[in-house]
Formats: structure tokens, C-alpha cells, sequence
């Protein structure tokens, strides 16, 4: 019966990955922060469709054409700053300041030059997030 369940849990584990539907941690926390704080404004899918995108006066981002407008390289200290804001000042355009809401376990970050800096795990997640909803 044991080797009947562990060769079940890796074809399902086959069937994921070949599907391209594999998780991290980090990308699955970011999917629940994303859906709580994001998708009222930017959409399931991150395409700038959510169901409060028309009632704005600036229209929300499209997440899903982050890297594309960045010459294919997903640009994730700019997505950091934007979601984190800048405390006490309003982001460009309309988005909430979510820095408050991203307090929490600090983890160590190494910035694409090298540069170590402690950042908020749940910021580190939903960017994480952010980068799987790019459209190729």
C-alpha cells in the first residue's frame, strides 16, 4: 500500500510540474496576499481587469506585461518599491500604501548588484506572485 501511495504522489507530482503548475512556498503566500489586496484593482490574472479598474480615475497596471515592457527581465526591485511605497506619500497613480499591511519577519534579500538588504518575507512573496502572472 506504501509503494502504491508513493508512486501516486509522484505522478501527481510529475503531472504538476509537467503541467507547469508547480509552486514555491513563497509564490503560494504571494497568490493569498495577492488575491486579498490585489485583485479588486488588477484582476485575477493581473491583466488590469478587476472589478474596481473601471471606477477608477487612473487606470491599474497590467502585471502580466511587467517583463515585456522591460526588455523580457522582470524588473522586481521596481515591483518592490511600488508595492511597498514610500510611507506617509501616496504611489504613483492610486495605489494604497501597502508598507503597514507588509510588516512582519524580515528575511535577508540580495539585490541582482550584491547588495543585502533585510526586507518584509510577505513583500519578497507577492512579488514572487507578481513574476508568474507574466505573459510570454
Amino acid at each position: 500500500m506504501r509503494i502504491l501511495l508513493g508512486i501516486l504522489g509522484a505522478a501527481a507530482l510529475v503531472g504538476v510540474v509537467a503541467c507547469g503548475e508547480m509552486e514555491t512556498e513563497s509564490e503560494r503566500r504571494g497568490k493569498d496576499l495577492y488575491t486579498s489586496f490585489c485583485v479588486s484593482c488588477h484582476g485575477v490574472r493581473g491583466v488590469a481587469d478587476g472589478p474596481l479598474a473601471q471606477s477608477l480615475p487612473v487606470a491599474p497596471a497590467d502585471l502580466s506585461q511587467l517583463s515585456a515592457s522591460n526588455d523580457g527581465v522582470f524588473p522586481t526591485e521596481r515591483v518592490m518599491v511600488q508595492v511597498y511605497g514610500y510611507p506617509g506619500k501616496f504611489h504613483q497613480g492610486l495605489m494604497p500604501e501597502f508598507g503597514p499591511l507588509l510588516e512582519g519577519e524580515q528575511v535577508e534579500w540580495v539585490s541582482p548588484s550584491g547588495e543585502k538588504t533585510l526586507t518584509p518575507r510577505a513583500l519578497l512573496d507577492i512579488v514572487a506572485y507578481v513574476k508568474t502572472l507574466q505573459e510570454t
